[in-house]
């Protein structure tokens, strides 16, 4: 028993040192982590700078934005800890930006409010009375509750992901309300593939004023918008009435006219 008492000291020790370390490991985990997000939001890396790509939200400011055919932006949309954030839908309405784009690979995080619906338009242009009458719509919302039956991702009333075999539904890759997804938007000139991504998976792709792409406005309610979709130029907007969401990480990347295939993930 003297034999054992004696070494019960050195047997706590040492089990006490990984501990002891663990802790240490931990604790300096916990006190670098509100500081890297902050490094990486809507910033560009440096090999992003070298690809071309351009930050449309500094998360500071609206500049490069306006309220749809008005000067300035309106009320309802504020920066918010570091998010361009539609706060007040009544006062908000839909913003653009600036300039205008033609061909782009878009990548743009959102966060939802619940039951909430939004939207990115592109190529759009001040032609129609309201954003949606030049510039298709991707679906942005709360797939659960809200009352909209076109779904987040989709290419409203033209293009959906294919039939998910595990639910029998159409494929949902987005995260529930309060958590930050990730769209992947590529529009690129025809005859190349552009392609729709949520949270890193594919969508769908089509080719831009394709006849396929024509037929299906054809018979959608957009068949009797003599604008829509006839411009290979235009603005990118943000729906801002439809419910609260927030927007960070607003990166776009030219793509050339004479470019003959769509960008890779990521890329």
């Amino acid at each position: 028993m003297k034999r054992l008492t004696k070494r019960w000291p050195a047997i706590l020790l040492l089990g006490m040192t990984p501990m002891f370390f663990l802790g240490a490991r931990l604790a300096s985990l916990a006190s670098a982590a509100p500081d890297e997000p902050a490094q990486s939001t809507n910033q560009l890396t440096e090999d992003e700078k070298k690809a071309g790509w351009k930050l449309l939200f500094d998360g500071k400011s609206t500049d490069g934005w306006h309220s749809f055919r008005k000067e300035g932006v309106a009320p309802g949309w504020q920066v918010k800890d570091g998010t361009l954030a539609c706060v007040d839908p009544h006062t908000a309405g839909d913003i653009v930006t600036n300039d205008k784009y033609d061909w782009f690979e878009l990548s743009i995080e959102y966060n939802i409010s619940e039951a909430g619906n939004s939207g990115i338009m592109f190529h759009v242009t001040d032609d129609g009375r309201y954003i949606w009458a030049t510039g298709p719509e991707i679906q942005l919302e709360d797939n659960i509750k809200a009352a909209d039956p076109e779904r987040c991702g989709w290419m409203y009333q033209l293009y959906k992901p294919a039939i998910d075999e595990k639910t029998g539904k159409p494929l949902d890759a987005t995260k529930p309300v309060g958590e930050w997804n990730h769209i992947r938007i590529v529009i690129a000139p025809p005859p190349a593939t552009s392609e729709v991504d949520v949270n890193g998976v594919k969508y769908y792709d089509f080719v831009y004023n394709s006849d396929d792409f024509k037929a299906r406005i054809a018979k959608s309610k957009f068949a009797r918008m003599k604008n829509f979709a006839k411009f290979d130029s235009g603005y990118l907007g943000l729906q801002g009435d439809h419910g609260a969401v927030s927007f960070r990480n607003i990166k776009l990347r030219p793509i050339s006219k004479d470019s003959k295939d769509s960008p890779g993930p990521g890329k």
